[in-house]
């Protein structure tokens, strides 16, 4: 379970020195200026901070300047789904108490049948989280693929009924690799009969650049585009290693995804949910302090290019 040591001073003086990084983007992120389209909220996946408790959580993304996270409520998360009825209330009265808002979970909840999927959306939407991810629905070669498709969309369409009536909305995640999404008319035809008020699309351009390329992302986005209801953030490159073409996931604005045009689209498209922001790439340190010195560091400075992309398009 997280805890909540934590070095305060060595924290601070790390958060003050990437002040000047965040300063270029540090706009207000829950509402823009008048006359404009009112801005998503900015999250940091919770994952990243994993070894934080509740309170020390709150307090590092205050001073990192998040207004909200994207919380882990998931085996090894920040709320662990069997408890999640007392330990949830817990870590959303913590991260409001730093004004920190809980806009969306991540789960790993893919049935209505599963005995902590119930619990765990009617305990979220009574404290008034709004949005949860799905979990993953994978394809096998020992299986059909049109069987996996359409238990995927059985799956889902008994998630949506859940949600309905939690009064909470899901997002089906277009994650690369053997996912069903991975190709993102998968998660259009698993949602196409399925009330857009239950369930939606958790739209990942990181990964609809992966599979889709220099355009193919952008149309899996016009297809998705009326159902986007949270977004996450990273970046990567291809690299040729051992002879093979690999994904390295890098900084933002270091790789290959197209952050001005996407948020170009997302803004046209009236997107108003939480925007959750993933630092994937490998962060070293000489020592276990060290490392997460330059972890929270590269976290500000993946939150300032963040800001800085968001404010150029939402106005």
């Amino acid at each position: 379970m997280p805890t909540e040591s934590h070095n305060l001073t060595r924290r601070q003086l790390m958060l003050a020195g990437a002040g000047s990084i965040l300063s270029a983007g540090a706009l207000g992120n829950t509402a823009a200026a008048a006359g404009s389209t009112p801005r998503p909220t900015l999250c940091l996946f919770s994952k990243h901070l994993q070894h934080l408790g509740h309170a020390a959580l709150a307090t590092t993304l205050r001073e990192l300047g998040f207004p909200g996270v994207d919380l882990t409520v998931r085996p090894g998360g920040h709320v662990l789904p069997e408890n999640v009825e007392r330990d949830l209330p817990k870590a959303v009265a913590a991260l409001e108490k730093e004004n920190i808002a809980v806009p969306m979970i991540t789960t790993g909840i893919t049935s209505a049948s599963h005995s902590t999927a119930r619990p765990t959306l009617y305990t979220a939407a009574k404290h008034g989280i709004p949005f949860f991810k799905v979990g993953y629905y994978r394809y096998s070669d020992a299986k059909p693929f049109d069987d996996t498709l359409a238990e995927a969309k059985r799956e889902a369409e008994g998630l949506a009924k859940l949600s309905a009536g939690a009064k909470i909305q899901g997002g089906l995640h277009n994650h690369n690799g053997n996912y069903v999404g991975a190709a993102m008319w998968d998660n259009w035809w698993v949602m196409r009969d399925i009330d857009p008020q239950a369930m939606g699309a958790y739209f990942d351009p990181c990964h609809a650049t992966v599979e889709g390329g220099a355009k193919g992302w952008e149309i899996g986005f016009h297809r998705l585009a009326d159902r986007i209801k949270m977004v996450a953030i990273k970046d990567f490159y291809w690299e040729k290693t051992g002879g093979a073409w690999k994904v390295q996931m890098c900084p933002l604005g270091e790789g290959m995804v197209n952050f001005p045009k996407f948020f170009q689209l997302l803004a046209a498209s009236g997107f108003q949910g939480p925007i959750s922001l993933h630092m994937e790439y490998p962060i070293d340190g000489p020592t276990e302090s060290a490392r997460e010195d330059r972890t929270l560091a590269a976290i500000g400075r993946d939150l300032g290019y963040l800001k800085q992309q968001v404010a150029a398009a939402f106005g």
